[in-house]
């Protein structure tokens, strides 16, 4: 017994010298030689990069193939790059690099950081949602059962075919008695509508609406939208030109506005961060921005990399945001509980 007892000990002992001499050798890479300055150059100088274009986003141009505006659509997803320059530095064992990674990290907690911390609150007195169901939605049916369990008082869509008005009007009849359709967008509500018409968004067709919601807790001014679809081309780069003079049409039909409760449901075909989308964001706040939880991304629905179906206000305090479950569509919907 005594044999035994010595020998677990020694072996015990060596595996022990065996692991410490690990950690000292991996301690010695790290210490005592310059290399740790010298190596991983160029990932520190991908770090500054990589800060420099999330710090100066607005300035990069659109003239060569609207690049400014297709950086910024995907801009929170250059925060991956920060792990995975933190990995190579680590496999250098470069100090340069680790210092230089801070400042990307930096960066974007400062622009993004907030929207990962859960902004809801209570209280509340309408529930909106908007949906793209896609003009290719094979059960509009569904769609619509889908978008009424959300329990939204006023419901937006867009893309909507003639030939499919007819079984969303159906579907949604016994929760929103009120509704109207202008061209390819519509806006259904439990409460009674006014003033609904076209907005002009410079297309030559209609994609967008208004309306006056005569809600309970007051009234409101309901605007759904569908911005020109945008398209990332090898041989144009970003094209969404249209979609631009669109997004300045609408926002200036919203600043006109004479009712000062405005909320913008719709596809907007661009995020918050798209200084395309001035004209409306200068003026309005993303309710997934000042309520919610997290980026919200929307599309597309397999695998959602950005929001570009929005629900913003003005003259109404966001209370809580969220995205809804998929639907045929490419696009999830979503929802917002507002207190006007």
């Amino acid at each position: 017994m005594t044999r035994a007892y010595v020998a677990e000990t020694g072996n015990g002992s060596a595996e022990g010298e065996r692991s410490g001499s690990r950690v000292r050798r991996l301690l010695d890479g790290w210490r005592g030689g310059p290399g740790i300055w010298r190596r991983g150059l160029v990932l520190a100088g991908l770090a500054v990069l990589i800060a420099l274009v999330m710090l100066v986003h607005a300035k990069i141009p659109n003239r060569i193939g609207n690049l400014g505006s297709l950086t910024e659509t995907f801009l929170p997803w250059l925060g991956l790059f920060v792990p995975v320059l933190l990995g190579l530095a680590l496999w250098r064992r470069s100090a340069t690099a680790l210092i230089a990674l801070v400042l990307p990290a930096v960066v974007w907690l400062n622009l993004f950081g907030g929207l990962l911390t859960d902004k809801e609150s209570k209280g509340g007195n309408l529930v909106v949602a908007t949906h793209n169901v896609n003009a290719d939605n094979p059960d509009p049916a569904g769609t619509a059962r889908k978008l009424i369990a959300s329990g939204a008082d006023v419901l937006a869509l867009e893309e909507l075919p003639g030939s499919a008005v007819g079984a969303y009007e159906r579907a949604l009849a016994g929760t929103y008695p009120h509704h109207s359709v202008q061209g390819t967008v519509g806006l259904w509500s439990k409460f009674p509508l006014s003033e609904a018409e076209p907005v002009d968004i410079r297309l030559g067709w209609t994609r967008a609406m208004r309306a006056t919601v005569n809600a309970p807790a007051g009234r409101v001014k309901v605007y759904v939208a569908h911005m020109p679809s945008v398209r990332v081309k090898l041989s144009a780069g970003f094209t969404a030109r249209q979609r631009d003079a669109s997004a300045d049409a609408l926002g200036d039909a919203i600043a006109s506005d004479p009712l000062k409760k405005v909320v913008l449901l719709g596809d907007l075909n661009g995020t918050m961060n798209d200084r395309a989308l001035n004209n409306i964001t200068s003026q309005m706040r993303s309710t997934q921005g000042a309520a919610g939880n997290g980026f919200g991304f929307t599309w597309p629905a397999a695998f959602p990399m950005a929001r570009i179906d929005q629900i913003m206000v003005k003259g109404v305090e966001p209370k809580s945001s969220w995205t809804l479950g998929r639907t045929p569509s490419d696009h999830l919907p979503i929802a917002a509980r507002l207190k006007i």
